[in-house]
């Protein structure tokens, strides 16, 4: 028996599953496992996503420090201008503030979540890690 902690998924709440689902499954590359009013899954090449829909959900306001941002997700890419217009055109709007344009630029998500497309080196996939 092994102590070790692997993430397994992260969780986004939301105010409708499947467009948050269809909407990191395309930019992704992933599949669509699970899809209901509730709850929704997208597995990708390097992990898991699940949905779950909240009434009266309120998204986080950037960059305002008095509001809670919930999540902030880091996707790694080779070529930001070309992985920009994906997620552009599957529906995430690109924020004025940039705090740090030279590695990453910061989107929302259809529900407002941010997230960001990198190049920051230390963010590339792992090809090894520590055993799990």
């Amino acid at each position: 028996m092994s102590d070790s902690i692997r993430l397994a998924s992260v969780t986004l709440d939301c105010p409708d599953t499947k467009l948050m689902a269809t909407f990191y499954a395309e930019i992704t590359g992933g599949t669509i496992t699970n899809l209901d009013d509730h709850w929704a899954t997208v597995i990708c090449r390097t992990g898991r996503m699940d949905f779950q829909r909240v009434v009266g959900y309120t998204p986080p306001i950037w960059p305002d420090p008095t509001s809670s941002i919930q999540l902030h997700l880091e996707f790694y890419v080779e070529d930001r201008a070309v992985a920009e217009l994906r997620v552009l055109k599957a529906g995430a709007s690109k924020y004025e503030f940039q705090p740090n344009s030279e590695q990453c630029y910061v989107y929302a998500d259809p529900a407002g979540h941010p997230f960001c497309l990198t190049t920051w080196v230390d963010m590339r996939p792992q090809t090894s890690g520590p055993a799990a």
